[in-house]
């Protein structure tokens, strides 16, 4: 910065620009809320159909977030414009004072342009006239000198850290606005200036890195992972290539972090914290970004020609890493279309390119059941924590809406990844079961992402201030589509073949079923597919999913054949019917009907899982055998959930069954609050006539087939007296419509007294 240009700054332009944006954010703060509570709010009560289920609504959805961008970036700019301005000002202030002080001593501080100055005496010493005092010698030059070049430094850093933090922000989004938020020009300076230090790590060789770097490193991405302005200028700083030949260097068990559990700790804790901020880094729309993700794909297949980690290609160490962090969408899919069209040509039997004896590339440090060789696995654990982008990667190949008939009709990477892929076993040696595939737990969590919204293990609880009653529900036309796909193909003749040979996969399975229970009903509710009651099972979201009712059997009878899909949906099936009821009170016109509806559409979902859980049983094990009661009684511990079960807007959360983790079942509700009928599920007291064995630890609960209908039909019975119990006067109305008699046929349809309906058991 030229001397004068500070000494004698105008800031009033300055000043009125700051005056602009700080207006500017006031007008956008109200535009905010505006779009918030009217136009998304309104947009999520509407009832939408056809192209405005999709598209229509999806951009008045992203308009409504742009109106929050566009505050948060004004807001942004104008304090860090603000700080600046007083920081410049400051430091005019202080050359001034500088100068004065000078002149005071005879010196003078003269701009000699492009950044330079001389301080001259105004009276040398040696040229003093006799008499004359001089006040001044070399040591204040040098003083004075030194002191406007300090002050200069300063002003030189805060203007050209002030513009680079700027320009980052703009160049963020190359349409619409960045979400990057910063209280003054320091936080987003020294985020900046961070990145360049931490990148430089990643420029060294991994085997040289001392422990005190690595330390750096990872407490450095700790702190700056989520900031937007770090992770570009970190991943840019370090570049695709030197990004995954580093983590392979320092992953590698074989550079002697084996023999030292503190190396081994920072490894592990670089997956995560590398791979959350360059997640961070692709939510960039700068240029500088596109190239970066660009290289990163084509970086995919090649192998990177280091000594690491048996010489991994980018999918090998780049699927590693994205396993934690929020991802650009579209990066994800370039990357998945490469990487599944690579795969394709390598699926050979026997012949596996990632899981072999000669690959003891291990760059997965937080599963003993999956080394991380196969690239497939880590991306799919990136789609689960990434719905939007899983949504876009499964979504159907002709829209949404039609529901799924044929197999052309369905995607071909969700083809090829439940049907033609050959998926291995990854555990380690030590430590892992061989017979766990947890590339088709992946899978599971990527479909569950893509259905429901919501990452896999994401806690919707958690959420704070849902838009409207019902916000909580993240399914939208898209999701629903992904979802017919995977009713199709697990609904169909190969569905119970499919589950029984990818049993990592049913506890997703069961949570994607629970989480759309109430279509399922819709598609049980018609006869055949026509006459379909959408009053007693209006649409939650706009573009529900159609199952067609077929459909909905199958998949229903093939959920029902495992022990940990049945619970979950069984679970959730007793508890929308029960909040179905709640949502009707017999006081209100035409509520009567609708919950006569509810319960007996309940009844034959019910019945079409008991009966695939006896089947199987029976089938799995010999009819009446033991392990097939103890199978049976498992399978009705799911009554046991209800005492885990929160409610939040328009849901609830209910325990996975048999998860030690935090996992959680998203599953619809018909009413917006807890009423009585539901309040028999929720915290309620584990039947004893349903855990027989309770009072014997040491055993399992045991049921006979016979068991397992009579308590189908207690329950529903159960439910059905609540709903007399608070509804005066329903009473005789049920009797003259034959209430019971309808729910007993309904279950006694469900149950498959003919054997028709519904998918077999596997046979194996």
């Amino acid at each position: 910065m030229d001397l004068d240009a500070l000494r004698f700054g105008n800031f009033s332009q300055l000043d009125a620009a700051i005056a602009d944006w700080e207006q500017m954010t006031k007008n956008l703060a109200t535009l905010k809320s505006d779009a918030r509570n009217n136009l998304r709010a309104k947009a999520a009560k509407a009832d939408w159909t056809g192209v405005n289920a999709t598209v229509s609504r999806e951009f008045i959805d992203k308009t409504a977030d742009e109106f929050g961008d566009a505050h948060t970036q004004a807001q942004t700019i104008s304090k860090i414009l603000a700080d600046t301005r007083g920081e410049l000002v400051g430091y005019r202030d202080q050359l001034n004072d500088a100068i004065d002080q000078g002149l005071k001593k005879n010196l003078t501080v003269v701009d000699q342009g492009k950044g330079s100055f001389v301080v001259n005496m105004n009276i040398h010493p040696d040229r003093a006239a006799k008499g004359v005092p001089v006040e001044h010698d070399q040591a204040d030059v040098d003083r004075l000198r030194d002191q406007v070049q300090d002050i200069l430094r300063r002003a030189t850093e805060s203007d050209t850290s002030a513009a680079e933090a700027l320009t980052l922000i703009v160049d963020q989004a190359t349409y619409g606005f960045s979400d990057a938020n910063y209280t003054d020009r320091d936080s987003a300076a020294h985020a900046i200036a961070e990145a360049e230090k931490l990148s430089k790590i990643l420029a060294k060789d991994p085997h040289k890195v001392t422990p005190t770097e690595l330390n750096s490193l990872n407490e450095g991405l700790a702190k700056y992972q989520n900031d937007p302005l770090f992770a570009e200028k970190f991943a840019t700083g370090a570049g695709p290539k030197k990004t995954l030949e580093f983590y392979a260097g320092i992953a590698d068990p074989y550079q002697g972090y084996g023999t030292d559990p503190k190396r081994l700790e920072q490894a592990k804790l670089l997956q995560k914290n590398l791979g959350v901020t360059l997640g961070t880094a692709t939510l960039s729309d700068s240029e500088a970004m596109e190239e970066w993700e660009d290289t990163m794909v084509k970086l995919g297949p090649e192998h990177l020609g280091i000594d690491d980690a048996n010489d991994p290609t980018g999918f090998g160490v780049m699927s590693n890493l994205m396993r934690f962090g929020d991802y650009d969408d579209q990066f994800l899919n370039d990357y998945g279309d490469e990487l599944v069209a690579h795969d394709k040509e390598r699926n050979v039997k026997d012949m596996n390119p990632w899981i072999n004896n000669w690959n003891q590339g291990d760059l997965n440090f937080y599963d003993k059941n999956d080394r991380g060789r196969d690239p497939m696995t880590g991306f799919m654990e990136a789609l689960g924590h990434n719905p939007d982008a899983s949504a876009q990667f499964f979504a159907q190949p002709d829209g949404t809406g039609a529901g799924v008939d044929k197999d052309a009709e369905v995607n071909d990477h969700l083809t090829y990844l439940t049907k033609d892929r050959i998926w291995l076993s990854d555990a380690y040696l030590m430590g892992g079961d061989d017979k766990v595939v947890a590339g088709h737990d992946a899978l599971g969590h990527a479909l569950e992402a893509a259905t429901t919204g919501w990452a896999y293990d994401a806690d919707p609880m958690a959420a704070k201030d849902p838009l409207v009653p019902g916000g909580l529900d993240h399914r939208t036309a898209r999701t629903a589509g992904v979802m017919e796909q995977v009713a199709y193909l697990y609904g169909s003749e190969d569905g119970p073949k499919m589950l029984h040979e990818q049993p990592e996969l049913a506890d997703s399975l069961g949570k994607m079923g629970a989480a759309y229970i109430d279509d399922i009903d819709y598609s049980l509710s018609g006869i055949g597919e026509r006459a379909m009651d959408d009053q007693a099972f209006p649409p939650k979201y706009a573009g529900r999913a159609n199952f067609t009712n077929d459909g909905a059997v199958n998949f229903l009878s093939v959920l029902g054949q495992d022990e940990t899909s049945y619970k979950t949906v069984t679970a959730a099936q007793h508890l929308y019917t029960l909040s179905a009821l709640d949502a009707c009170p017999a006081s209100v016109e035409g509520n009567f009907d609708k919950a006569h509806d509810a319960m007996t559409t309940g009844a034959e979902a019910r019945g079409i899982l008991d009966h695939a859980r006896v089947q199987q049983a029976e089938t799995t094990y010999e009819a009446d055998s033991e392990e097939a009661n103890k199978s049976l009684g498992r399978s009705g511990d799911w009554v046991k959930l209800g005492a885990g079960v929160v409610v939040g807007a328009g849901i609830a959360a209910l325990p996975l069954p048999g998860s030690t983790a935090v996992a959680l079942v998203v599953a619809p509700l018909a009413a917006n609050s807890v009423g009585e009928a539901m309040k028999t599920f929720i915290g309620h007291e584990i039947d004893q006539g349903i855990d027989g064995a309770e009072a014997d630890a040491t055993q399992k609960s045991q049921m006979t087939s016979h068991d397992v209908y009579s308590a189908g039909t207690d329950q529903l019975g159960q439910a059905y007296q609540t709903y007399l119990d608070n509804n005066p006067g329903a009473a005789a109305e049920s009797n003259e419509r034959n209430w019971t008699q309808g729910i007993n046929y309904a279950y006694s349809i469900g149950s498959s007294h003919d054997d028709q309906r519904g998918r077999a058991p596997y046979k194996g």
